[in-house]
Parts: structure tokens; sequence; C-alpha cells
């Protein structure tokens, strides 16, 4: 579903590698991902990836428990049909049953729509990253 190639990102096949290698670890794991699809005569056509992230308990994560939803596309001659919409709330049903207390995004703007009439809203906290590696192994 991702049209870069091996290029994607600038990473190479190395990304590729890791990606598979991560699925084939939590696929059969339903307490910690969902992997919501859409498939029309036996093609994938949208998708989704939801994942726990355990962290510390906090007043606005009591439980420590936050779901990340990612990865949500739909291929361009299939989008506008509610496809995506479908699948966030999949993700957002998943997330309630393994008791997580918020489901967190990153969402592009062509996207944010989507993700708004679901019930998300804009957070006023920055988000900084620190790069650690240039994924080669």
């Amino acid at each position: 579903m991702y049209d870069g190639g091996n290029s994607v990102g600038g990473h190479g096949a190395a990304w590729r590698r890791h990606a598979h290698d991560w699925f084939v670890r939590v696929v059969d794991d339903g307490a910690v991902a969902r992997f919501p699809v859409v498939e029309v005569d036996g093609v994938v056509i949208a998708a989704a990836i939801g994942t726990l992230e355990l962290g510390v308990p906090n007043p606005h994560c009591p439980r420590g428990r936050a779901v990340r939803l990612a990865n949500v596309i739909t291929v361009p001659e299939h989008r506008g049909r509610g496809f995506g919409t479908l699948l966030v709330g999949d993700v957002v049903e998943w997330a309630r049953s393994i008791d997580a207390d918020r489901v967190d995004l990153s969402a592009t703007p062509e996207g944010r729509r989507v993700y708004e009439r679901a019930g998300f809203t804009l957070t006023s906290a920055p988000r900084l990253k620190l790069v650690l590696s240039r994924v080669s192994r």
C-alpha cells in the first residue's frame, strides 16, 4: 500500500525487513496489536494498525495504557466511501476492549476530518522527536 518502493523514508529495504519481523512477532497477539483491513474482491484496499503502548500511569493516562493508531490508508480509487472511518472505529473499539486510557495518532491534513468526526481532538502538547537510529540492520 506504500507507493514509494524500497526507498520510502530513504532507508532502502531495511525498514521493510524490520516491519516484517515486527509483524510476525505481534500479528497473533490481540492484546498488543490490531490490524483491521477492508477487502474488495480479495484485494486489501484499506488498512490500519493499532498498537498498545505501555507507560507510566499519569493524570492523562491513569492506567498507563495508550493505543497508537497508525498507517490508516485507503488506496486512492476507493477513498471517500467510509473505509477509513470504519477502520478508525474498529481500532477505537479494540482500545476500549483492552482497557486503554486513550488513542493517540498523528494526522495528515487530508485525514484529520475522519479523526475529528470520530471524536479525536487536536491537543496543545508539543511533540518532539529524537531519532536514535537510521534503520540499517
